[in-house]
This record gives structure tokens, C-alpha cells and sequence, in this order.
């Protein structure tokens, strides 16, 4: 009974969430990576940004999802969304008894072993910058490194507006990203799930020398990883006409589709509408 319950268990799939379309890049990564997972995907439409909430409303906003993620089940969690893993991640770790998976450390851990001239810059939010969790990591893995950060609050729009190449687009990046080029940084950590989609022109301003660190690639890579390590990986590809990738959102759920479809080339047939608050 005991090997039936493990092979049920490892078939049931990852619960993915962020506040708004910015974590289908981390879900784009987990797909590539791990193709014979089912990915449960939510995305907090109704109340995004997060990025300027305090740390009391994210974590609640996380539970609440992390509830909602459960009644499928789920199997493990990845917070998708940078302010959410400053926020929320240690705390609700603490509170449930499956795997859960943030995106600032593995970012974090990418940039101390990529950095040649020990300096990182990290772009984010204004609660991720603000938070200074990546310093933490950063400075817990390597103390003599300097960190120098940059909010960038208005990428997250412009990238939901469909900007990703446009002259507004480069305008801004240019501004934001002008004083990290003054200090020589060789590492960017593009601490946002939004920001890899405008990442050619952010590679453009910042220039060759830079490298650009993804944490959704990153975190794609633990978590397959963790699954490996803990036996939940998935052996089995998904059957004909499974739902393989599911979709919820808290609002929207049209315009939603409409980005996913963008981003990830797998035909998101739908995405259902989640009364978030009742969770």
C-alpha cells in the first residue's frame, strides 16, 4: 500500500503561483525541465502588484493561495514571484508539510558563483529591493561581495502591457539601469519573474560584459532537484488528453490567457476564475 500511496503522490502536480502572469516564466522553466510534470498554476490577477504591499498582506495573500493550491492537491509548491519568496517563504515553510521552493535563493546562489569582480546588482521590486533578502543570501554565502539593488517598479506594467520591445520600454531601462553600469557591477540578478521577458533589452543596456541571472531557470533546476532527491519526481508522461497544465486565476481570466499564450507555446485552452478570498 505504502508503494501505491508513493507512485500516487508522485503523479500529482506542482502547484505554481504568482501574483499575476510574471510567474509563467517560472512555469515556461519547470515545463522544459521536468516535461513529465503536471503544473497547477495561479496567478493573483485581482490583487497584483505585490511589489508594494506590506509584508502582513503578502503573507496572507500566499496563504490564502497555498490553501486553494492544496484542495487539488499538490504535491509541492513554488512561490513564483520574488516579493512573495521575500515576504512569505521562511514563515509558510514553517506551517505545511510538503516541499516548497522560493526563487530568490537559487538566483542568489547562481550570482556568487558567476560574479568575477565580486560585485552583484539586483534589479526587483520595491518589496523585494526594499526587503534586502537577496544581500542576505548573497552576503550568507559569500560575505565579501558588495550588492548594490535597484527598484524597478515600472517594468512590471510595461511587460503586462505587452512593451517588451518598445522605445518606452528602453527609455525607462536605460534610466533605472544607468547607475549600476556607473559602479561596474558584472552580475545582474533580474529579481523579478516579469523582468526575463524584456531580458534582451536589459542584456543590450547593461552590455556584454554583464552576465544576467534568471531565477525562474534557477529555480526550475532546484526544484527538479528537490524531486529527484525526495522521490516525488514524476515517471510517467502525461496520457492523451490529460490536463497536464491547469490555470486559475484570481481575475481576468481572459486577458490572462491571452499573455500565457504568449509566453508559453503549450495552448492554454483556459484559465478559471478563483474566488481567492474565501480561502
Amino acid at each position: 500500500m505504502e508503494a501505491a500511496e508513493r507512485q500516487k503522490n508522485r503523479e500529482l502536480p506542482i502547484g505554481v503561483f504568482d501574483s499575476g502572469v510574471g510567474g509563467l516564466t517560472v512555469a515556461r522553466e519547470i515545463m522544459r525541465q521536468t516535461p513529465n510534470e503536471k503544473i497547477v498554476y495561479f496567478g493573483d490577477t485581482a490583487r497584483v502588484p505585490y511589489g508594494s504591499k506590506s509584508r502582513e498582506t503578502v503573507t496572507r495573500y500566499s496563504r490564502q493561495i497555498i490553501r486553494f493550491l492544496r484542495t487539488i492537491p499538490v504535491k509541492a509548491i513554488v512561490v513564483a514571484c520574488n516579493t512573495a519568496s521575500a515576504y512569505a517563504l521562511d514563515e509558510i515553510e514553517k506551517e505545511i508539510d510538503i516541499p516548497i521552493v522560493g526563487v530568490i535563493r537559487p538566483g542568489a546562489q547562481m550570482a556568487v558563483e558567476g560574479t568575477r569582480n565580486g560585485r552583484i546588482g539586483v534589479i526587483g521590486t520595491e518589496g523585494t529591493v526594499g526587503s534586502g533578502i537577496y544581500t542576505t543570501y548573497i552576503r550568507q554565502l559569500r560575505p565579501d561581495v558588495e550588492v548594490l539593488s535597484k527598484a524597478c517598479p515600472l517594468f512590471v506594467p510595461l511587460v503586462e502591457e505587452g512593451l517588451w520591445q518598445d522605445p518606452v520600454t528602453d527609455e525607462i531601462a536605460t534610466r533605472y539601469l544607468s547607475e549600476l553600469i556607473d559602479v561596474g557591477i558584472d552580475t545582474l540578478i533580474m529579481g523579478c519573474t516579469h523582468y526575463p521577458l524584456i531580458r534582451s533589452t536589459i542584456a543590450r543596456i547593461m552590455g556584454e560584459h554583464v552576465t544576467l541571472i534568471n531565477p525562474a531557470y534557477e529555480t526550475a533546476r532546484e526544484l527538479k532537484g528537490m524531486l529527484l532527491a525526495q522521490g516525488l519526481d514524476n515517471p510517467t508522461p502525461a496520457r492523451l488528453g490529460e490536463a497536464q497544465y491547469r490555470f486559475f486565476v484570481s481575475d481576468g481570466a481572459q486577458r490572462f490567457k491571452q499573455f500565457a499564450n504568449s509566453i508559453i507555446k503549450y495552448g492554454i485552452l483556459s484559465a478559471k476564475v478563483v474566488n481567492i478570498e474565501e480561502y
